[in-house]
């Protein structure tokens, strides 16, 4: 897929008529296959874009995958030491489920799902008309941004409650809402899910996907149907859930046995993936701030690329880490569940004891790697952390043989002249002591990639958007609701003792189901994935209070449409009329 970069600096009113009814968009195209020249430039010229934008804008960190994040009882962002995080107050007024339409966080995230869905209506446009015009390879490419479509509306029906109905780039979108725009999505889905491409590449939308956004769509159907009443999961929806993830898991992909090889370098080719923001090779688009944006910003995760940090930013709350605790009581989660954390960083046992031990006189303390050797530790981060360390001029500092140092981490950010450790502990909050850099365990599931050479750019580990680990759970979830409880925990075992690269990791199989326990499951399975929010609001959790956050407003299950699109609309009226509550 070829590498092509948009300007979408574009103003509201742009983008509005550009959705909603004008045949143009206000974009600087920067490559000339968007038309391209061919039947095959065609099809890779109209798809490109599409994944490109939702790679680059709607799963930004700061977008759609930090909106979900931070909304839920999963991750927290304070404004760290008072300087950095605080952005206009986003992060912390959506955590808090304070948020108003003027939100930016909101406000990025509703701007690029609608640009990426406008794009993916004129790639649909154009392929159809190619496909029309004998253009036989542009017939899978229109079933595949349908099917984008569809997806692109299930992420908008989620956040906002409304879908955009819209066949032609030149005719005025029509909103939907509650089932309604289930029913659209469903018939989307519906109309490609037999004769879209069934080949196993995660970096396209093939069938295994959409039948995955169809179980997905039926799971959550209820909630779609009456967003701030009590769901009314019905067995015709649940039955519909079990059919099309049982067709997935019967299928040509396998559990990964080793968790976290699901978020690293070379996972594009994990059995286990089903659709994946594709990162392979070196392009200007790709990321990896799902890696580094909780990561400590004095951490140098790639020796090799002395530039590579994290930025102090989400931690997890200490109310998500206590659902570990409290599954496994006195068992320490990092022995007992080998998704919650993998011992990568490998400290000699007679530097471990960091007794009378400080930055002033550890110049000693350390032990020896290869740069391209070292890996931080993955999973849920806490405690003291190890790394790389820099001298006065900015250089590496390394052993006689050319290996690299490996010292306790210091806290540059936030200890001041004093220095101290990066500690990460277990409380964080919006209090001064609570917001300080280092404060809050820490999110390490994605690799820092080997192809890296700055600290967020250049990764050849794709963006897990659907995989089998969540057919699992949906499948269990849509059985237990059916009234089928050994159906169920036979599903979560399946997923639980399937994570055994590490034996003495492995998490052993439960002995009983129930919804709260299946909750806590999608929680250990998911985690820093975008899913607890969605989960939370169908589980009846997301009126609940954890840290930082009080509000129990159902209306909040819906986010704010921004005003800016609202005043961008006013000329039609009643045609986009703000989510109750705001």
């Amino acid at each position: 897929m070829k590498n092509i970069r948009f300007n979408t600096s574009l103003t509201i009113v742009v983008l509005l008529l550009a959705f909603f009814g004008c045949t143009t968009l206000d974009e600087e195209i920067l490559d000339e296959s968007l038309t391209g020249t061919g039947q095959a430039e065609i099809v890779s010229g109209s798809v490109a874009p599409v994944y490109g934008l939702l790679r680059q804008g709607v799963w930004l960190h700061t977008g759609n995958f930090g909106l979900q994040e931070v909304a839920s009882d999963e991750g927290i962002l304070p404004y760290r030491g008072g300087t950095d995080w605080y952005d206009g107050g986003k992060f912390i007024a959506v955590h808090q489920h304070l948020m108003t339409p003027s939100n930016s966080l909101v406000g990025d995230t509703w701007t690029n799902i609608t640009l990426t869905l406008s794009r993916a209506v004129i790639a649909a446009e154009r392929l159809k008309s190619e496909s029309e015009n004998g253009n036989v390879s542009a017939q899978d490419g229109y079933f595949e941004m349908v099917a984008m479509k569809a997806y692109l509306n299930m992420l908008a029906l989620d956040n906002w409650g409304v879908v955009f109905k819209k066949e032609l780039s030149g005719e005025r979108s029509e909103i939907l809402r509650g089932q309604e725009a289930i029913g659209y999505i469903e018939s989307e889905l519906l109309s490609v899910v037999d004769v879209i491409k069934k080949d196993k590449d995660p970096g396209r939308i093939n069938q295994n996907a959409v039948r995955a956004l169809l179980a997905r769509l039926y799971l959550n159907a209820a909630v779609y149907r009456d967003p701030y009443g009590t769901p009314k999961f019905n067995k015709e929806d649940m039955d519909k859930v079990i059919q099309y993830t049982s067709a997935i898991i019967s299928g040509p992909y396998s559990l990964s046995a080793e968790y976290f090889d699901l978020f690293s370098d070379d996972n594009h080719v994990n059995p286990e993936l089903i659709f994946a923001l594709d990162q392979r090779g070196v392009l200007e688009t790709d990321h990896q701030r799902w890696a580094y944006w909780p990561i400590s910003g004095d951490q140098i995760p790639r020796p090799e690329f002395p530039n590579t940090r994290g930025t102090d930013a989400v931690a997890a709350t200490p109310d998500f880490y206590q659902t570990w605790v409290n599954a496994y009581g006195n068992v320490d989660p990092a022995d007992a569940d080998a998704r919650f954390f993998k011992k990568n960083t490998i400290v000699p046992d007679k530097l471990k004891d960091l007794t009378g031990v400080t930055p002033l006189n550890d110049s000693e303390h350390y032990y020896c790697v290869e740069a391209t050797k070292f890996e931080m530790d993955r999973g849920i981060l806490r405690g003291v952390i190890w790394g790389p360390r820099k001298d006065g001029g900015g250089n590496i500092l390394t052993c006689g043989d050319g290996k690299v140092r490996i010292y306790p981490v210091i806290n540059r950010r936030t200890s001041g002249a004093n220095l101290t450790y990066v500690n990460h502990t277990l409380n964080v909050d919006f209090s001064a002591p609570g917001s300080l850099h280092n404060t809050g365990y820490r999110f390490s599931k994605y690799q820092f990639s080997h192809t890296a050479p700055n600290c967020c750019s250049y990764s050849s580990v794709d963006l897990v958007l659907i995989r089998l680990g969540e057919i699992y759970l949906m499948r269990a979830e849509a059985k237990l609701r059916n009234g089928d409880n050994a159906g169920a925990l036979a599903d979560v075992n399946t997923l639980r003792t399937s994570r055994n690269a590490r034996p003495d990791q492995t998490p052993d199989a439960l002995k009983n189901i129930d919804l709260d326990i299946l909750f806590r499951e999608s929680g250990f399975e998911l985690y820093w994935e975008a899913f607890r929010r969605n989960y939370q609001i169908r589980f009846g959790k997301y009126e609940g209070n954890w840290t930082g956050k009080t509000d129990k407003d159902v209306n909040k299950r819906l986010f704010p449409i921004p005003q800016r699109a609202v005043d961008g609309a006013s000329s039609e009226e009643g045609f986009l009329v703000q989510n109750p509550g705001y």
